[in-house]
């Protein structure tokens, strides 16, 4: 029997509270996005970027989980991403001469091809195309991206990989705010926490990746050790779980059936208040 995902309403859609990340998986990725679905995850993170994501492989898993009746559609909730070219290999998903505007739509029409349906629950822009502001290349993808929400193609929108200066540029001129913003989420930075405070104050829900892998010190160190042991559980289900309590909606990648399963645990036990203060610190207690 399948884990069942708890939920968060986020713009009056329910959205599951824990994503399963299907980057850097190659050939293993129908496999695993499958185990996935069949561990209890029902939200699927992807992006139509073949340098770092197989889609069309997550495309298969989850059309086979629907045949076989183990899902509904409407169960489930999948994301993907637009990426610029300069983020892409050869292996375009649109034509490089096309308008940008032109790519978008062309990148989601093949998004929807390999997930074999009409919408998609989520779509990111996968970071500006500059490391410095915002340039008209990503406002003419934002402003596709809004007319694809606008046409019933997309539901919710979002952005990755954004500096908080972006972040606030993107929110000031937008016409759409986005409802997701999806970062890697490093310890060293108090957990991204300039771009989770305009997260909070604008209303919208935090995306945390590479909670683990961005963290490794942080996740062997005495105050997640101590915590982890406190509470049984593993130091990885102690970093989910404080995600969870300050907001966010963590992605896990793991490769592991035991370890997919631990994650959707992370719902059956709560930290102190304290406790969350101290990982988000990065206070080390009780040595």
């Amino acid at each position: 029997m399948t884990n069942m995902q708890r939920s968060r309403q986020v713009q009056g859609i329910s959205v599951p509270s824990f994503f399963y990340g299907t980057a850097w998986k190659e050939e293993r990725t129908r496999a695993l996005t499958a185990l996935a679905l069949q561990t209890g995850f029902r939200a699927i993170d992807t992006a139509n970027q073949r340098r770092h994501y197989v889609e069309s492989a997550v495309g298969d898993a989850v059309k086979a989980s629907l045949a076989s009746g183990l899902a509904t559609r409407s169960e489930l909730f999948l994301q993907s991403k637009f990426t610029h070219p300069a983020g892409q290999d050869h292996r375009l998903p649109y034509d490089i001469n096309a308008p940008r505007a032109e790519q978008v739509a062309q990148s989601l029409e093949s998004s929807l091809a390999h997930f074999g349906t009409t919408y998609l629950d989520s779509y990111l822009l996968h970071g500006p195309s500059s490391r410095l502001g915002l340039t008209d290349d990503d406002w003419q993808v934002w402003h596709a991206m809004e007319a694809l929400q606008l046409a019933g193609k997309v539901r919710l929108l979002g952005v990755s990989n954004v500096s908080p200066e972006q972040l606030a540029l993107l929110l000031r001129h937008a016409n759409v705010r986005p409802a997701f913003v999806q970062n890697r989420c490093f310890a060293r930075t108090g957990w991204d926490r300039d771009v989770r405070a305009l997260v909070t104050d604008h209303g919208m829900i935090y995306q945390g990746f590479s909670l683990l892998t961005a963290n490794v010190r942080e996740c062997r160190g005495p105050a997640i050790a101590k915590i982890a042991a406190r509470h049984r559980r593993t130091p990885a289900q102690i970093v989910f779980r404080f995600a969870l309590d300050v907001g966010m909606l963590p992605l896990s990648g793991t490769s592991d059936a035991a370890h997919m399963r631990e994650d959707l645990d992370v719902s059956e036990f709560e930290l102190s208040a304290e406790e969350v203060s101290l990982i988000e610190q990065g206070t080390q207690p009780w040595d």
